[in-house]
This record gives C-alpha cells, sequence and structure tokens, in this order.
C-alpha cells in the first residue's frame, strides 16, 4: 500500500499534473499515457468497499475468520479487474499492483489487525516519564480515539500514511528511483528483463519520455520576467508580459520553448542556458557596480586622505609655526635674558665701581675730612690757645684793672661810706632825740587803753 500510495505521488507530479498544466495553458503538447494505480488504492483503502475497511469490519465480529474474511472478499470484488482468486485457494487472493500481481495469505490477517492496547492503557503508558516506554506507546489521534473504541492495525497505518502523503505534497519533491539487477541478490548478475520491467512498472520510462519531450522547466510571466528581465530591460518596459517573454527567448536564441496562457515552458537545459546568460549579465553588472562602489570608495578614501593629509598638514604647519614661535619666544627669552644679564652685569660692574668710587671718595672724603678736622682741631686748639692766652692776657690786664678799679672803688667807697657814716651819725643823734617823746607818747596811749 505504501508503495502505491508513492507511486500514485509519484504520477500526479510527474504525469497528471504536469499533463493538465499543458492542457490548461493550451500548449501543443501529445499527451503521453502512463499506468494509472489509483483504482488499486481504491481496492485497498476506499471507505466503504475497500479490503481495509471489510478486515475492520470482520475484526469487530467475534466469530470472523480469515475463511469467512476471504470468502467475503472473493465475493465482494470478483468482477474487479485488479483482484483475482488464485485456483484452489480458500484464503489467499492476488492484486495486480503497478510493478506485477502480489499473493497473499489471509490467514493471519485478523489477528495482525487487532490491536490488543487499551487506549486507556496507551495514554498512561505514554505519559511515562520515562521516554523509551513513552516513544512506544505513542498518543492516539483525536479522531480514531472518539469513533469508536476498536482500534485496528490497518485503519492507523492508513492514516499514518494519509499524514505523510499530506506532508509530502506540501513540498517540491525530487525522487530516486531504487532498481534490483537480479533477484537472486548477489552481486555481478544483471538481470535485462526484469531491470526493464521494474523501469516499466515504476513509470521510469514514460517519466523519460515526458522529460525529453516535454517541458520539465516552467514559469508564470511574472517570474520569468523578474528572473530574465535583466537579458532585455528594453524589451520589458515596451511591450506586455508575455510578448516581452517571447522576445526575451528570442533574443537569447532559445528553440523549441513554448508561450502558454500564464507560463512559459522551457526544454531541458534552457533554463541553465538562460541562468548562465543571466549569471554573465549579472556578473558584467556586479563587476560594473563593483566597478562603480570601488571608485565611489577610493574616491571616498581619496577625499578622506586629502582631508586627513591637509589635517596633518595643518597640524604639521601649526606645530611648526608653535615651534618657529617657541624658537623665537626662546631666542626674544634668550635676548631679554642676555639684556638682563648683560644689564645685570653692568649694573654689578657699575655697582663695583660705584661701590669703589663712593670707597674711594668717602675714604678721600674721610681723609680730606680728618685733614679739614686736623685742621679745624689745630685751628681751633690754635684759636682755643689764642683764646686763652688773649683770655689771660685780658684776665690779667682784667685782674689789674680790677684790682685797680677794686682799689679805686675801695677808695672811694671808704670816702663815700665815711661821707655816709658821717651823716648816718648824725641822722642817729636826730633819732635818738625824736626817739624819746615818742616813747613817752606810746606809754600814755597804753595807760588809756587800760584804763
Amino acid at each position: 500500500m505504501t508503495n502505491e500510495k508513492l507511486q500514485q505521488h509519484f504520477n500526479q507530479h510527474v504525469f497528471k499534473m504536469e499533463q493538465e498544466e499543458y492542457t490548461r495553458d493550451e500548449i501543443d503538447w501529445s499527451y503521453v499515457e502512463f499506468v494509472d494505480n489509483q483504482d488499486v488504492l481504491d481496492l485497498i483503502e476506499k471507505k466503504p468497499g475497500g479490503i481495509i475497511a471489510l478486515l475492520d469490519e470482520a475484526c469487530m465480529f467475534p466469530k470472523s475468520t480469515h475463511e469467512t474474511f476471504a470468502q467475503k472478499m472473493y465475493q465482494t470484488y470478483k468482477s474487479h479487474k485488479r483482484f483475482s482468486k488464485p485456483k484452489l485457494a480458500r484464503t489467499a487472493f492476488t492484486i495486480n499492483h503497478y510493478a506485477g500481481d502480489v499473493t497473499y495469505q489471509a490467514d493471519y490477517f485478523l489477528d495482525k489487525n487487532k490491536d490488543y492496547v487499551v487506549a486507556e492503557h496507551q495514554a498512561l503508558l505514554n505519559s511515562s516519564r520515562c521516554s523509551f516506554v513513552a516513544n512506544l506507546f505513542p498518543p492516539l489521534p483525536e479522531e480514531s480515539s472518539k469513533q469508536s473504541k476498536f482500534s485496528s492495525i490497518g485503519t492507523r497505518f492508513k492514516q499514518q500514511l494519509q499524514a505523510l502523503m499530506e506532508t509530502l505534497s506540501t513540498t517540491e519533491p525530487h525522487y530516486i528511483r531504487c532498481v534490483k539487477p537480479n533477484t537472486v541478490l548477489k552481486p555481478g548478475i544483471f538481470e535485462n528483463d526484469n531491470v526493464l520491467n521494474q523501469l516499466r512498472c515504476g513509470g521510469v520510462l514514460e517519466a523519460i519520455r515526458i522529460s525529453c519531450a516535454g517541458y520539465p522547466t516552467k514559469r508564470t510571466f511574472d517570474e520569468f520576467i523578474d528572473r530574465f528581465g535583466v537579458l532585455a530591460p528594453e524589451l520589458v518596459d515596451s511591450s506586455d508580459e508575455k510578448t516581452a517573454c517571447a522576445a526575451i527567448c528570442d533574443k537569447m536564441g532559445l528553440k523549441g520553448y513554448q508561450i502558454g496562457k500564464t507560463k512559459v515552458f522551457l526544454r531541458a537545459g534552457q533554463m541553465a542556458e538562460l541562468d548562465a546568460r543571466r549569471a554573465e549579465v549579472l556578473a558584467n553588472a556586479v563587476r560594473l557596480i563593483q566597478r562603480r562602489i570601488r571608485t565611489h570608495l577610493m574616491r571616498k578614501e581619496f577625499v578622506s586622505l586629502k582631508k586627513a593629509s591637509i589635517q596633518t598638514q595643518k597640524f604639521w604647519r601649526a606645530r611648526l609655526a608653535r615651534k618657529l614661535f617657541e624658537h623665537m619666544r626662546r631666542v626674544a627669552a634668550a635676548i631679554t635674558i642676555q639684556k638682563h644679564t648683560r644689564t645685570h652685569s653692568a649694573w654689578k660692574a657699575y655697582l663695583q665701581i660705584y661701590r669703589s668710587s663712593i670707597t674711594i671718595q668717602t675714604g678721600l672724603r674721610a681723609m680730606a675730612a680728618r685733614k679739614e678736622h686736623r685742621f679745624r682741631r689745630e685751628t681751633k686748639a690754635t684759636i682755643i690757645i689764642q683764646t686763652r692766652w688773649r683770655q689771660h692776657k685780658a684776665y690779667v690786664a682784667y685782674k689789674l684793672q680790677k684790682r685797680a678799679s677794686l682799689i679805686l672803688q675801695c677808695s672811694w667807697r671808704g670816702r663815700v661810706a665815711r661821707k655816709e657814716l658821717r651823716k648816718l651819725k648824725m641822722k642817729q643823734e636826730i633819732m635818738v632825740h625824736l626817739k624819746k617823746p615818742k616813747t613817752s607818747w606810746k606809754r600814755e596811749l597804753r595807760n588809756s587803753h587800760g584804763d
């Protein structure tokens, strides 16, 4: 059943969908016949009426046996072209698969189809903390658990296979065909008829015929123009999409392509040729862009280097100017220092000379002063001596004159004194004569006061 499903998936993508797409786009195409295995799949899995459905139905009846199951299939599919009963067989049946006839024995179908694991037990074991045990009992799909408590291996396998096919349908498949070279499974043996039969049954020959005669590569007009519009940009802007696609193919020299209603159909190898031309155009454009970008980057780098060099020159010129200014300042400072040093030296020499001259002048002046002082002292001493001498002479003269004057005065005063003495004596005598009446008068006064 799995091989039939995969073969149908292969037919669906390689034969059915491919040729249906050719028909929808109304291109010139002769239909390629292939063996369709949809009737085999309906025989096995169709519900109701399929072998799996009959097997599940037989498993639900306790009295069913493999013989009753086989007889039911014989009666149901006796007219089916893919089903046949071998001669003298009671439980065997033959199905005509895409790869050939296969005979099955229904002796153990019922036992192997029954799932003896209860749903509650399976849920319990699936919730185990041991990952190994939990993986042995995966959770049942919700639909199967809701339908009935009976669970068959065939139904579950069909559901899993259907989920797998749905997953494959969402992908872009690539097929690898494995071919057995012989039936004895030994190396070095190649059975031509067996290999040819496998290729024919697997649809490989039809697939090769379609690939050779068909159009394995197809793109919508938008995708084709978006991808290959760079090959003829002048045609893309001036015409509609269909005409532009045809013009691009003609310009590239493609032969045997077809333009459908919505897509461009290309022969084998033409897409690679267009991709190569596109890669060449893009490479040229990339080189041009790289050249422009490199030019821009180099110009940007040049401008940056120019600015940096100008800044560097400005910096160095400023530094040289600062150095020159510093040198000039130092020279000016040196000149100033030299000037002040020379001034200081001259001032120091001047002060030394000045002090020396002052010292000399002081010495000379002191000498002159001493001389003057000596002269003055000598003069003063002379004057003193002269003064003393003159004073002595004057004193002597004064004494002589004083003595003379004293003698004269004494003699004169003696004379005057004698005159005065005589006068006093005369007055005394007068006073004595006058004193006697006065004394008597005072006595009388006292007496009068006493009374």
